[in-house]
């Protein structure tokens, strides 16, 4: 079996940063005139009241401080609580693939290949602009790469899953190196007037070089990959083609993301923690050989849970980084952003594991190793 490679890594994310006093204080407001607006509806019974946030409450339920959101202005804005995106058009680039391009091209750079290098572009995310054309293909046009180009949607789980799918591509003589992109919009698809959820996700972008040889001395080869998928509806979006024609007449608001959170977490959680046991015994080696878990980023809890359960409760937080603090749930793209900003002080043999875990349910674990 050929070796294969990740040999860069880069990632994109807005300008603007909110912190969750300034995401409370918006929602606070919303509260107030949404209870004032339907003060009638809520003394019949018709409505229920609803109820405050708080950033102690954001804290101790996730573990996030801040995040980068695309359209700060609007969507901290109680009368709007969205962000402004331009159109998908065929006169002007798709939004996903201008950021695409930004993190791939960083990602390039980190990796030291050319555009005319690569042999395909994978797309990976949770939330994709369009049906088609492939966002994939606009970037391998932006950026001039020859080969092929496709789109994949496995809710959070699909940038490592996009991963393996290069892995799979190269091992099979397809191709020599694939460029991987993960662009996360995710505020798009967030309902802000939903207290367990305002304050979850921020938008960002990854992207990852795969290649079949180790071209530089920053390059980890991925010795193992395991993906397992399970069904559930626990964590779901009803956005569809098909909203136009099923007669529901459901609002916007409606099909965007909804979670039980509780669930999730309980159902996830050691689902994750025997695969990642399964993998590694499986591959003769000790957990205590794993120098870091670089784990999806939905939430401190479930990082910590995992860790807990794999190294012990004491065990080193350096060991499971918790980028969220800083940057939310950035759905897909977490795991390879904690892998971006935390892998530098590894040395040739060090090993480490990027797990990712979401929508479907749907679980990735790559075991790399440093050269």
């Amino acid at each position: 079996m050929k070796e294969i490679f990740i040999t860069g890594t880069g990632f994109w994310k807005p300008d603007e940063i909110v912190t969750n006093d300034e995401i409370v204080n918006s929602y606070n407001a919303y509260v107030d005139k949404f209870n004032e607006e339907f003060k009638a509806e809520i003394a019949s019974g018709q409505k229920s009241e609803l109820s405050y946030s708080s950033s102690e409450f954001i804290e101790k339920a996730s573990g996030i401080k801040t995040r980068y959101i695309l359209d700060k202005k609007n969507v901290l804005d109680p009368n709007v609580m969205k962000p402004t995106t331009p159109a998908e058009l065929a006169s002007n680039q798709s939004l996903l693939a201008e950021i695409s391009i930004i993190a791939a091209k960083k990602a390039m750079e980190a990796a030291k290949i050319n555009a005319s290098e690569i042999d395909a572009v994978i797309m990976g995310t949770s939330h994709s602009a369009r049906n088609y054309p492939a966002i994939a293909i606009e970037v391998q046009e932006e950026l001039g790469i020859a080969g092929y180009g496709y789109d994949m949607l496995v809710g959070c789980s699909s940038t490592t899953f996009a991963i393996s799918n290069a892995f799979s591509d190269i091992s099979s003589g397809l191709a020599n190196n694939v460029l991987v992109i993960n662009p996360e919009l995710t505020s798009p698809a967030n309902d802000f007037t939903l207290r367990d959820s305002h304050f979850i996700f921020g938008d960002a972008c990854v992207a990852t070089i795969v290649q079949s040889q180790a071209i530089n001395d920053q390059s980890f080869k991925i010795l193992n990959r395991k993906l397992v998928t399970q069904f559930s509806n626990n964590i779901r979006s009803d956005f569809s083609y098909m909203n136009r024609t099923d007669q529901l007449d459901r609002d916007d608001d409606e099909l965007l993301f909804r979670q039980n959170g509780r669930s999730v977490f309980k159902e996830v959680c050691p689902m994750v923690v025997t695969i990642i046991n399964q993998q590694l015994s499986d591959m003769n080696i000790d957990i205590c050989d794993i120098k870091r878990l670089w784990l999806h980023q939905a939430n401190g809890n479930m990082i910590s849970y995992v860790a807990k359960k794999l190294y012990g409760d004491n065990y080193d937080e350096k060991l499971a980084p918790m980028i969220l603090a800083e940057y939310g749930n950035v759905a897909s793209a977490g795991s390879v952003i904690a892998f971006n900003q935390t892998s530098d002080d590894f040395i040739s043999g060090d090993k480490g594991v990027i797990c990712s875990f979401g929508a479907g349910y749907s679980i990735c674990s790559l075991v790399v190793e440093k050269v």
